[in-house]
């Protein structure tokens, strides 16, 4: 099977609509789109061919149960074959309702759980660090509705105390949060010492300079504030 990655942004709905069924998540899926093309198409380097390599950085997307437009860029780089779109949550299909990282090309992780992510992102970036490998960075992709979990609140505070600075969060906020977070999301990684930006999840420009904002010495947050998930 060949794979070819000669898609464009806007090519992008076009993908997604390949995925059919119950339990799409489709608003949590449309939420990351932005985010997930501005990151795979100017900011990461990792390609289909150096999925494997040491040195490659490292996305992990937490908010797993919302898949679609995760696949939908990857088929798009071509890191997965178009032709596993539309099998999509099927029994036999690769693409399932929660990334799995034996089974999908450049998945970093099996996710889905709500909470998981951001940790294990902070132990990547502890592991690379522990092995001298101080070019990859370590990239992760929470929904706000994330930080209802205290997992995640232990890993802010230990990577802001580490200085983990090759560690990147990215928070697709669409006021879903059960909580509210006294001072707003950014406040909360700023009071543990990470850097932090807030921009507009939607706008290719903000968030490409919010990604590639300096913050030596520190971890990196970027809030992506998209429509609300209930807006009608």
């Amino acid at each position: 099977m060949t794979i070819t990655a000669d898609h464009g942004y806007d090519d992008l709905p076009r993908l997604m609509s390949l995925m059919t069924g119950d339990e799409k998540h489709g608003f949590a899926a449309t939420s990351t789109l932005d985010v997930l093309w501005v990151l795979y198409d100017r900011v990461l380097d990792v390609t289909p061919e150096r999925a494997g390599a040491t040195d490659r950085d490292r996305f992990l997307l937490s908010k797993g149960h919302g898949p679609m437009a995760y696949y939908a860029v990857l088929a798009a780089k071509g890191f997965v074959p178009e032709e596993w779109l539309p099998g999509f949550g099927s029994y036999d299909s690769p693409l399932g309702h929660h990334p799995d990282r034996v089974l999908v090309p450049g998945a970093e992780i099996g996710s889905g759980s709500l909470g998981h992510g951001l940790p294990l992102a902070v132990g990547s970036a502890l592991g690379l660090r522990a092995q001298g490998l101080t070019d990859p960075a370590v990239w992760v992709l929470i929904g706000d509705a994330e930080l209802d979990e205290g997992s995640n609140h232990e890993a802010i505070a230990y990577a802001g105390a580490a200085g983990l600075d090759r560690l990147h969060t990215v928070v697709v906020d669409n006021a879903s949060a059960s909580h509210a977070l006294s001072g707003g999301i950014a406040a909360r990684f700023e009071a543990a010492n990470w850097s932090t930006a807030t921009v507009d999840g939607r706008d290719h420009a903000a968030l490409y300079e919010a990604f590639t904002a300096p913050h030596p010495g520190r971890p990196h947050a970027v809030v992506a504030r998209v429509e609300p998930k209930n807006a009608r």
